[in-house]
């Protein structure tokens, strides 16, 4: 992947040079370390913003099943298993 974008940032000195200090010791060029830090992080913000959709297409579907009539309350989930508890506990 060829590199044609300058990042310019403004930081603290002692941030950078511990940054520096860092990426030396581990025999990596900083700016592959940057790279790397900035992959992860908008991968994690791009699945976080998936998962968020995905949650809420969820929600949404229960809200329609329930507008529906096709649910149960949760007084009959619970009654439905203490008897599976009850049940287990006897065998």
């Amino acid at each position: 992947m060829t590199k044609e974008a300058v990042f310019t940032m403004k930081l603290e000195p002692e941030l950078r040079a511990g940054f520096i200090a860092e990426a030396e010791a581990a025999h990596r060029p900083a700016s592959q370390v940057v790279r790397e830090m900035m992959r992860e992080f908008f991968q994690r913000q791009r699945q976080a913003r998936e998962y968020d959709e995905f949650l809420h297409q969820k929600v949404e579907a229960a809200r329609r099943s329930a507008q529906a009539g096709k649910g149960r309350s949760n007084d009959e989930i619970e009654a439905e298993f203490a008897l599976q508890r009850n049940a287990a506990k006897q065998t």
